[in-house]
């Protein structure tokens, strides 16, 4: 499976969501790369978030960021155990 940069900026910006609260949010501004301003529109458009510049999760989209969460963890532990 190769990751596109598109992807990837989804990610990202998927990753600065806090998997443990459907309370806190976040704000793409204008004036931020516009790689994430595009990532925030597309996961708008894929129904994970609920503002193209961000806003709160969907349903969708708290299932994806934690299956993020999952994947990260796993990552760092495996790090942990070289």
């Amino acid at each position: 499976m190769r990751l596109q940069n598109d992807m990837l900026e989804e990610l990202r910006l998927l990753a600065q969501f806090n998997p443990a609260s459907t309370l806190e949010g976040i704000k793409v501004h204008h004036t931020a790369e516009e790689s994430l301003i595009e990532a925030a529109e597309r996961l708008f458009a894929k129904g994970l978030v609920s503002q193209p510049d961000g806003g709160y999760l969907t349903l969708r989209g708290q299932e994806a960021v934690q299956h993020l969460d999952n994947v990260l963890s796993l990552l760092n532990s495996a790090i942990a155990h070289h």
